[in-house]
Parts: C-alpha cells; sequence; structure tokens
C-alpha cells in the first residue's frame, strides 16, 4: 500500500445556491508534490481552503485524515498544529512590519513575556538562507519584489514546523527567474521530506515538477495522473480539465489591418521615487486599427510603466514626449482625458486596481463610462443594468446575474468584468496588461477569441504579457523592451522566443 500522508475522501461543499465541491477524493503520498488542476471556478482553492481549516469540520460533508489520522479542523491554527500550512494566491504579509517580523507574526518568540528581538532575527536569518534569500531581516516587506515575498512566505511555514505546503498559484505574479527559484526550492523540500501541494495554471511548470496531479471539473475529481509513470504532456491535463482537447491554444485569426491609429515618439518617464532615474527612455511605437501589437519584456524593462504613463500619466513623473491620434497631436493629463481620447487600459493587477470587488458586475461594468448611462445627473439604474446584461451574456460571464458581487468570480470571469468595463467606453486603442495572469487554458482561449473580434471591430490593441508563446500565438507585430528602451520590433512572420529575448536582454546602448 502507498504511504499517503494526506487523504480527503467524500468532501462536498455548498454555497447558497452553488455546490462547489461534489464528493472529491485525493490522496497525496508522503514527501511529493503533488499538482492539483482545473479551470477557474472548479472548486481547487476550495478543496485546500477545506483541508487548512479556512472553512471548518461542520460546514463540509466528507472526511479528512493526515497522517493516519480523522481530523476534524475548527480552524487555520488547528490545522498548523498539525504542520499543514497554506500559502495563498493573495499573499498574507503586512507591507510595513520586517521580514522578521511577519516570518513570526503569531508565532512570536518571546522571552519572559516580551519579544525576543535578537532571537527572532537570528532564526528569522537562518529561514531566509535555508530559502535561498539575502535580505537582511529587519528590512520592511514593502522594500522587497513579489518573488522575495513569495519566498518569506515559505520561510514564515517553515518556522511552523510544516509537513504539507500548500501553494496556490505560487508563480501567477513572478517572472520568470523568480519562478524558477521557488520550483527549485519546493524540490529541495521534498528532498528534506516536505511534503507540497501545488495549484497552478502553468501547465509547462506542473509538467516539470510535479510527482502526481490530481484534475477537478466543476466541483468533481476526474483524474490523479502520475506524472513520471504515465509521461503526461500538457496537451493530456488540458484534456481533463476542459473535458475537451485544445487542438490550437490560440484561436484562427485573419487580421484586417487599417490605418495608424496612434503613435507615440520618444516618450520618457521618471521614477515617481528616484526623479532622476528614467524608467521609459525615448520608447516609440505605433499601433494601427484592426492590430494586434505584442510588448514583451522581463520583469522590470519598463512594460507597465510605458503603458500607465500613456494612459492618463497614472504612473511617474517628469514625463515627456509626443502621441499622436489619427494622426494629430494630442495631450493627455488625466485618466479622464485618456478615456476621452478612446484610450483604455486594463490593468495588470485586477483585484488592486481593475476591479471594485464588494462591488457587483453591474456596478463594475459601468464604473469608467457613466456618463453614457446618465440622464440630467442620474444614473439610468434600468439602462445600467441592460448593459451590463448584455456584457455577461456576450463574454460569457458565468454568473447568475449582474447583481453578484464580483469577488465571489473566478480569476477568469473576474478579467471578463474588466474587459467588459473598458469595452463599454468605445476605445480605439485597448492596453490589456498581463490580460490572462492567473487563469486557465480555457478561460484564456475565451479572451484570445474576445480580443480577435475587439481586433475585427478595428480597434487597435497593444497586449503586455510575460509569456512569450502567448504573444507569438496572438499577435500581428511584437515590441520588444529592455531596461527602458524598445529595443526591437518584428512581425508575426519573423518572431520567435529566441529573437525576442535576444531583443529582451539588450543592453543600454
Amino acid at each position: 500500500m502507498t504511504d499517503h500522508i494526506l487523504q480527503m475522501r467524500g468532501i462536498t461543499k455548498t454555497f447558497p445556491g452553488v455546490k462547489a465541491l461534489q464528493d472529491v477524493n485525493l490522496a497525496v503520498r508522503r514527501g511529493e508534490i503533488h499538482a492539483i488542476c482545473g479551470e477557474n471556478g472548479a472548486g481547487k482553492s476550495t478543496l485546500m481552503k477545506v483541508l487548512s481549516g479556512v472553512y471548518p469540520h461542520g460546514t463540509y460533508e466528507g472526511e479528512i485524515r493526515f497522517d493516519g489520522e480523522l481530523c476534524r479542523f475548527s480552524g487555520i491554527k488547528d490545522s498548523e498544529r498539525h504542520g499543514i500550512v497554506i500559502i495563498h494566491q493573495e499573499l498574507a504579509l503586512s507591507p510595513y512590519l520586517s521580514i522578521a517580523e511577519n516570518i513570526f507574526l503569531g508565532n512570536e518568540r518571546t522571552s519572559r513575556g516580551l519579544i525576543d528581538w535578537n532571537r527572532t532575527n537570528a532564526e528569522a536569518a537562518e529561514l531566509l538562507e535555508r530559502v535561498g534569500l539575502r535580505e537582511n531581516p529587519v528590512t520592511a516587506v514593502m522594500d522587497i519584489g513579489v518573488g522575495k515575498q513569495q519566498l518569506v512566505e515559505i520561510a514564515k511555514a517553515l518556522s511552523k514546523r510544516v509537513r504539507l505546503l500548500i501553494l496556490d498559484e505560487p508563480t501567477a505574479a513572478l517572472n520568470d527567474e523568480d519562478s524558477a527559484h521557488l520550483l527549485s526550492l519546493l524540490r529541495e523540500l521534498r528532498d528534506e521530506g516536505i511534503t507540497s501541494v501545488i495549484i497552478s495554471h502553468k501547465l509547462n511548470e506542473i509538467a516539470a515538477i510535479a510527482d502526481s496531479t490530481t484534475i477537478i471539473r466543476d466541483g468533481r475529481t476526474i483524474e490523479t495522473l502520475d506524472m513520471r509513470a504515465d509521461q503526461v504532456t500538457e496537451d493530456r491535463i488540458i484534456a481533463g480539465m476542459v473535458g475537451r482537447s485544445l487542438e490550437n491554444r490560440y484561436p484562427p485569426h485573419e487580421p484586417k489591418i487599417g490605418e495608424e491609429v496612434l503613435r507615440i515618439e520618444d516618450w520618457t518617464v521618471h521614477s515617481p521615487v528616484q526623479h532622476d532615474r528614467a524608467v521609459v527612455s525615448g520608447a516609440g511605437l505605433t499601433l494601427r486599427r484592426g492590430e494586434i501589437v505584442g510588448l514583451a519584456g522581463l520583469m522590470g524593462a519598463g512594460r507597465t510603466e510605458l503603458a500607465m504613463s500613456l494612459f492618463g500619466r497614472s504612473y511617474g513623473v517628469n514625463i515627456s514626449g509626443r502621441v499622436y491620434k489619427d494622426g494629430r497631436e494630442i495631450r493627455i493629463g488625466s485618466v479622464r482625458e485618456a478615456i476621452s481620447h478612446g484610450i483604455a487600459y486594463a490593468t495588470e493587477d485586477r483585484k488592486r486596481y481593475g476591479l471594485n470587488l464588494i462591488e457587483d458586475i453591474k456596478r463594475n461594468v459601468s464604473a469608467a463610462a457613466l456618463k453614457k448611462l446618465a440622464r440630467h445627473g442620474w444614473i439610468n439604474g434600468n439602462e445600467e443594468h441592460r448593459v451590463a446584461d448584455g456584457y455577461r451574456a456576450g463574454m460569457n460571464i458565468k454568473a447568475p446575474s449582474v447583481s453578484a458581487i464580483t469577488g465571489q468570480l473566478s480569476g477568469g470571469n473576474q478579467q471578463k468584468v474588466v474587459l467588459s468595463k473598458w469595452i463599454f467606453t468605445d476605445p480605439d486603442v485597448l492596453i490589456l496588461d498581463e490580460p490572462t495572469r492567473g487563469i486557465d487554458v480555457g478561460a484564456k482561449y475565451e479572451i484570445y477569441t474576445i480580443i480577435n473580434q475587439l481586433a475585427d471591430q478595428g480597434k487597435a490593441i497593444l497586449v503586455i504579457s510575460s509569456e512569450l508563446p502567448e504573444l507569438l500565438g496572438l499577435c500581428d507585430r511584437i515590441y520588444a523592451m529592455s531596461a527602458g528602451r524598445i529595443t526591437g520590433e518584428l512581425p508575426r512572420a519573423e518572431a520567435t522566443q529566441e529573437r525576442l529575448m535576444q531583443f529582451m536582454t539588450r543592453e543600454k546602448e
């Protein structure tokens, strides 16, 4: 009999009107990396919240056995006492506290009722070394990047003597280098006997690191695959996730490219923190109607800074350069002016900047173009509902009505709400920053189809993405950025990952 550290049997979890999990079974072998795959809304995160005590015993049906013991966790603290630690996709770190304070928050190192700071910082330093971080333990978390924050979360888990580590989309917001380091660390932890469960939409990472993969679809367990013995491919996982094969991950598209609609010349942007440092320097690009243009670059290349500064100077100081719309120079001093000129920007961080998560779909869709719904200073509620419901149907947003709270939707459906909001402004230029981050392959295909349809309507679209295959599969033309400069431009027929990477790593001239 295989030695399982975790067995979950017949797990059923119901929310009002929705059965999120139905008779789900999961068995995880001791000392393995076990992946869980499924489309957005399939129930992956819900299952892990049941395991970790976020949803306590009594709120679900079924049983959990950990290390052979029947467990009825009443909360997170209870599961952590058994050595089960979950790291959520939204990191639970306090930005204003130091790294050491975050690691031992709720688990403080004390002496005679007072925090022993020498011991706290010394033990934090040992944990940081273990996860490969060289930061000073007294450094504030807000002063380190997202990749390093993810490692701090793992150090925090190690401080609790973790035996089963659960990671929900751990690399969703990381660049390739940080992702590779994190996956390498998980392998090291596996060698030390720590079992990991990883939820991820990045199938190439799962194929590279997982020993076993369980696929969940529509709240049910579909199958568990032995990644090594069965020689599982990405296409095999996709077929299990969506219930069908995706012969082509990018929908076919014949571009109908028209005249130039937007041109940027000599665009320079300085950091709002270090005013003498240019984060974008002398950038220039053009967009044409019906064209999908990609913008590639490594983390810190200046892609998002370029997009945000163009969108009403919502990032940066001492901005200079020229913007031409339909051949005429325009000035864009605010977000409102950008929208009035037919420019829209869908942020890479939909949860923080793109949506009001405590509001319903209807209010989010109408938020950027309320003037279109106003009559004598009042919003026409019936029209607002009609418009939002049209987008819900047209974009295939999976929600019972436009009164559904946006924060309760899956990532893919939230992204469709973001797109609906900006499409409602009727832009000529639509800038999409990481439009498929954190969503599954099925939802990605739907987003790609929507982007193609927008291009066919004559809109000029700029797609910023960290996934080079995505840019190559979707875009008609691709720019590359490095260190704040546009370093290359390639048409689709000439673009390859290798050529783009050469441009993306080019030093300043």
